[in-house]
């Protein structure tokens, strides 16, 4: 009898420890057993730890190739290329002046110049020069559509489209005032307008305005979830998801202390840096619950994921944290 009463004791605890790894197995990057290549790497599971590598100075906008992370170094005119998967430096590429932002096209990365007007094609395989395109003034954020690069012009009130073969100008579009971070959710462009406190969403394929939309203070980034777009409030310190289709917004949250200039999406959860502390925010997406608020240093602006691990440039520090 004792035995047995010892067999069940025993059963009951190995099932509670099963629980209890199965429940800790799933709070990493993406809250989800479902991402193969975290499994793969050992990276599911939730770790407030950090790699930190030295790029230039004031890193801004991170972009990811698929092997390798961009990051723009504003200050030094530079964008550096670190190899994703044991964070090696494998160059560091002259650009021009104040490069604020990366966007990758398959082939090649493009940054945009703020103090030149213009953006700048490197191949991604060598970071050779491939052509240097003008835009409109001050650009800032940059996002590839498929056949196409899009790019926000600050001071021009305006996003200019280019095609991505041969950087030849298609268009410019009038939108809000000071428009910043962009995204693309499959068929449309969504455009931060900072000083209006909107997001204005443009059809791809024309440029047409389809909507504009009030979200929170400041408004300087834009991430899109597969489902919704995520707009970044810097001046509210939270977050407003809209839903793509329509625009109807969907949730407010609360993000940490001045949102920066982008957001990453893992596949699961939304990570926005917080460029007033030294933290990123993790939100789930399904419902905006807060997941985690994790130390990385002072300035976190720049963010991206690369399929198991989170990129957050410190401006302040001169490096990037890989998490």
């Amino acid at each position: 009898m004792n035995r047995v009463r010892i067999l069940r004791v025993a059963l009951a605890i190995a099932a509670v420890c099963s629980l209890q790894h199965r429940a800790v197995s799933q709070e990493g990057v993406v809250n989800s057993p479902l991402n193969s290549q975290q499994l793969a790497l050992k990276r599911w599971y939730a770790v407030n730890r950090a790699t930190r590598i030295a790029v230039g100075k004031n890193p801004t906008g991170i972009g990811y190739d698929g092997d390798n992370v961009w990051i723009c170094n504003f200050v030094d005119g530079t964008v550096t290329k670190i190899r994703k998967n044991d964070a090696t430096v494998l160059g560091t590429f002259t650009v021009g002046n104040k490069p604020y932002n990366v966007a990758f096209d398959g082939a090649n990365i493009w940054v945009t110049n703020q103090g030149d007007n213009d953006v700048m094609k490197l191949r991604a395989s060598d970071g050779m020069l491939l052509g240097t395109f003008g835009v409109g003034s001050a650009p800032n954020g940059i996002a590839f559509d498929g056949g196409d690069i899009w790019v926000s012009n600050v001071l021009g009130n305006s996003v200019t489209k280019l095609r991505a073969s041969d950087g030849k100008t298609l268009g410019t579009f009038t939108v809000g005032t000071e428009p910043v971070g962009l995204a693309f959710d499959g068929a449309n462009i969504w455009v931060p307008n900072s000083m209006d406190n909107t997001v204005s969403k443009l059809r791809a394929s024309d440029g047409k305005t389809l909507g504009t939309f009030p979200v929170g203070t400041t408004p300087t980034g834009v991430v899109f979830d597969g489902a919704n777009v995520w707009v970044l409030n810097s001046g509210s310190n939270n977050v407003t998801e809209l839903r793509a289709s329509d625009g109807t917004l969907v949730g407010t949250f609360a993000a940490g202390n001045g949102p920066g200039n982008a957001g990453a999406f893992d596949g699961q959860n939304i990570w926005i840096p917080d460029f007033n502390g030294t933290t990123v925010t993790k939100l789930r997406a399904s419902d905006g619950k807060l997941l985690g608020t994790y130390t990385v240093g002072s300035e976190p602006l720049g963010i991206a994921f690369d399929g198991a691990n989170i990129w957050v440039g410190l401006a302040a520090l001169n490096i990037v944290a890989k998490l």
